[in-house]
């Protein structure tokens, strides 16, 4: 890990360089909006880590695929997560695929993925198949990161929802000393980033949030019997929009991508894999 750690510098100079490259050739991978693929060894083809996103039902307009590319759950897919893979790939020891995956949680083999990362459930609705799945998959050792909602109304939806999952369990604030701002890169504060829209229109301002009632971000855990976190709940920021929109503005990519997003959205990972 301290191999990982003691050349940050260097790493977010790297970052910066390949968001936007002096050779516009780099970013002709059309089919993969612009990032580069790798190759996996065939002998270790399901030992790589694979970005998996939950699929899941919207109330109101949306449903499950909803519109243009589909419903709340497919918010920033697939760059988003292309490009965590590659920069993850890229900057850790990790074997990642270059690859994501989509699941949904009572029709998947969720034992296949350790990970999996659920976005914008403000307007999450559960079938009960599905708490009865991801209530299994968690207490057997798998491990859900929650991303991209804000304000009160989109918490309280998404609280109903996970205590459908865990009636007895109650999200718990993280601390800024807790490893997980720390175990790649050392976090000063718990990062807020906002859409690259919001980001743009409110330039200047330190402005951060998203709405009135999304001031302050929050990280909060869901632990099993044994103190093992099994859920992240990213509040009030909007870790994918980072990741995904990292090279359409130098601006928001050095000030949100490469200082907050990226560092987070790895630190998330590692100790996930890792604990």
């Amino acid at each position: 890990m301290n191999t990982i750690r003691s050349d940050l510098h260097a790493i977010l100079i790297l970052l910066a360089l390949l968001a936007f490259p002096e050779d516009s050739s780099a970013q002709s991978l059309d089919h993969r909006a612009g990032v580069p693929e790798w190759q996996v060894d065939p002998a270790f083809k399901h030992d790589v880590f694979t970005f998996a996103r939950v699929q899941y039902e919207s109330y109101g307009r949306g449903g499950r695929w909803g519109w243009g590319r589909g419903g709340k759950w497919a918010t920033d897919y697939p760059d988003a997560e292309l490009n965590l893979a590659f920069r993850l790939q890229q900057m850790t020891s990790l074997k990642v695929d270059p690859n994501s995956t989509v699941v949904v949680l009572d029709e998947d083999d969720l034992s296949n993925y350790p990970f999996l990362y659920m976005v914008e459930p403000g307007r999450l609705s559960f079938r009960e198949t599905e708490v009865e799945a991801l209530r299994a998959y968690l207490l057997n050792g798998g491990f859900l990161m929650v991303d991209d909602f804000w304000g009160e109304n989109e918490w309280s939806n998404f609280y109903y929802e996970i205590k459908r999952v865990f009636p007895d369990r109650e999200p718990q604030e993280l601390p800024i000393e807790h490893p997980i701002f720390h175990i790649v890169f050392d976090l000063k504060e718990k990062p807020q980033i906002p859409s690259i829209y919001h980001a743009i229109q409110n330039r200047g301002t330190g402005i951060t949030w998203e709405r009135y009632d999304a001031q302050e971000v929050h990280y909060k855990a869901i632990f099993d019997d044994n103190g093992r976190m099994m859920c992240i709940i990213c509040h009030n920021t909007d870790l994918g929009d980072g990741w995904e929109r990292e090279g359409e503005s130098e601006w928001y990519f050095r000030e949100f991508a490469e200082k907050k997003a990226y560092p987070m959205g790895i630190n998330i990972i590692f100790y996930a894999m890792t604990h």
